[in-house]
């Protein structure tokens, strides 16, 4: 009889050793900084909705005393803003005799199997929620996609050369990101690409409090100057050569690496106006035995809320 492929069996576990130490320390990453940084809601449907207002901008406003001629002025009406969940998972296998072998840490086991798949499960969520994608309906045969930030965001973009924001299916911008952005032509970021990105987020009424970027970006903002001393010795024997926190003339952000994202997109985020909603939370259900394993699902029903896009910006196609 076959084993089904991608069982994990003895003979894959290389733990299962009497003269290891009973410790299992893992390296893989599973810091979700975004998704930990945003909120999250329930929602009911697999296409779910929000209503983004905006308000009149501010105006000179007198009026004559007694005035019985007052006009009506335009309605401050919402625009229905909208994206599709999407269904991650992951699937354990794990033999009988895997279970019930006495291994270093019992990684082999169905126990650590799910937790470690459940950690790689919130990796995959938290890439997705920051890759530019297009949202989908999907169909028979064909899974549902939720849009990541990068389709979103519209207002405050700082793209290069050919870059282009993505486009929604309703009028204006009413519905779902239907169309992800058009990345753009490379540049290095610089100081003045991210003042100009924290001031448009201000302008437009946020309160950013995080700078979120991948590695290679956290080290060139490392190099900026702005108006302060950055470098300094501690004992003779310590070198300060980050900036982790940026004072803007607009507020204090938190500079913030993200393991998971796109190396050419630095997003600039007030954090309360952004969540993910579940339409199923992460959960684990047997599966039907196959002969002599036991098979574990771990899934998630979810999709990205960006409440206001005009709260967020990007500094897009970095080098």
């Amino acid at each position: 009889m076959a084993v089904t492929a991608n069982t994990n069996e003895t003979y894959d576990v290389s733990t299962i050793r009497e003269d290891l130490a009973d410790a299992m320390a893992s390296i893989s990453p599973t810091e979700t900084i975004f998704m930990s940084t945003i909120g999250t809601r329930n929602v009911d449907n697999t296409y779910f909705e929000w209503s983004e207002v905006d308000l009149a901008a501010a105006a000179t406003n007198t009026q004559i005393e007694g005035d019985a001629g007052l006009s009506n002025n335009a309605p401050t009406n919402a625009v229905r803003k909208g994206n599709y969940t999407a269904i991650s998972a992951k699937v354990v296998e794990v033999s009988d005799t895997n279970q019930n072998v006495n291994g270093v840490a019992n990684a082999q086991t169905v126990a650590k199997q799910v937790a470690y798949k459940l950690s790689e499960l919130k990796r995959d969520m938290e890439k997705m929620a920051l890759d530019n994608v297009s949202a989908g309906a999907g169909a028979s045969g064909t899974a549902r996609t939720t849009a990541g930030l990068p389709a979103f965001l519209t207002t405050n973009v700082e793209r290069g050369t050919g870059g282009a924001n993505g486009t929604t299916s309703g009028s204006g911008s009413a519905g779902y990101p239907n169309a992800a952005a058009t990345d753009g032509t490379q540049r290095a970021i610089t100081e003045t690409l991210l003042k100009s990105v924290i001031a448009s987020c201000w302008d437009e009424g946020a309160d950013p409090s995080v700078v979120l970027c991948g590695s290679s970006q956290k080290q060139t903002i490392s190099s900026f100057t702005g108006n302060a001393t950055k470098y300094q010795e501690v004992d003779g024997k310590r070198l300060t050569a980050a900036v982790d926190i940026y004072v803007s003339d607009f507020g204090t952000l938190q500079i913030v690496p993200a393991r998971h994202i796109r190396a050419r997109d630095v997003f600039v985020l007030d954090p309360s106006y952004a969540k993910i909603a579940y339409l199923q939370t992460a959960r684990q259900k047997p599966l039907a035995r196959t002969g002599l394993s036991e098979r574990r699902l771990i899934s998630a029903e979810w999709g990205l809320e960006v409440t206001s896009e005009k709260a967020h910006g990007v500094i897009a196609d970095c080098s």
